[in-house]
């Protein structure tokens, strides 16, 4: 039996006896990223049980000012945004490698996040939060941890789950039977509203007010956020509203 097989069947009976079983759609997954090392296992995933954050709370800031991009930068890529009313659209463009839309500030510790995002072209994208930028030959390297909104085919299902950009992988899947009414959350045709929330090493996000993840992390204390449109060997169109972060004060380590 190849060593991935045999992973395979040890973590999904382990996770089975602690009640964190992997989904028989799911299975799959889990031989197919077997070698990503830094996501939790299923048997030690976090599940998030929590009502989303009140978003109508005082101290909400919005980060789009609804003319300009004042404030934002895109990183890593030329595909385009473009400001237009209460959105922001972000668009692939043929041979673009992954663009980030960055906050300029950069510094984002402990917080609520929220944003809608709308497909009017599939494509894959991201909110990345407490993200990082490196120097590479062709200018800068963006990584941390993502958000992922992977499009509306639904076949996976891991919108709201968190990947490692550049950075190893994916961090958190959802492929357990608690992730089920989270990959089940995305309205293909319609406004589809991410959360995250960040206090001190633990991030817990949310999909259309359905809890996705419960991600436990020391590597990424802070950064900036950005809006992702993945690299464009596909087609993609993706309108950004509603992008509001709420900073908290510092849980004490």
């Amino acid at each position: 039996m190849k060593y991935t097989s045999l992973l395979f069947v040890v973590i999904c009976a382990v996770s089975l006896a602690h009640g964190n079983q992997v989904s028989e759609s799911q299975k799959h997954y889990v031989r197919k990223y077997a070698k990503q090392v830094k996501k939790v296992s299923p048997d030690a995933a976090l599940i998030n049980t929590e009502p989303e954050p009140n978003l109508e709370q005082v101290g909400f800031v919005d980060l789009y000012n609804g003319q300009n991009l004042d404030g934002w930068t895109p990183l890593g890529g030329h595909c385009s945004f473009e400001p237009r009313g209460d959105s922001i659209i972000g668009t692939s463009v043929p041979g673009s490698p992954s663009t980030y839309l960055s906050t300029d500030k950069d510094d984002y510790t402990d917080f609520i996040f929220t944003a809608e995002l709308k497909w009017e072209v599939n494509g894959n994208s991201g909110i990345m939060f407490r993200a990082q930028k490196k120097p590479n030959k062709n200018g800068v390297t963006i990584y941390g941890p993502q958000c992922e909104m992977e499009g509306t085919d639904m076949v996976r299902g891991w919108s709201g789950g968190i990947y490692g950009q550049s950075a190893g992988g994916w961090f958190y899947p959802l492929w357990l039977d608690a992730h089920e009414q989270a990959r089940n959350a995305i309205k293909p045709d319609d406004w589809n509203r991410v959360t995250i929330q960040a206090i001190g090493n633990n991030v817990k996000t949310w999909i259309n007010g359905i809890p996705a993840a419960n991600w436990e992390d020391d590597e990424f204390p802070k950064g900036f956020f950005s809006l992702q449109v993945h690299y464009a060997d596909k087609e993609g169109k993706i309108h950004f509203r509603n992008i509001k972060v709420k900073e908290l004060d510092p849980r004490p380590h």
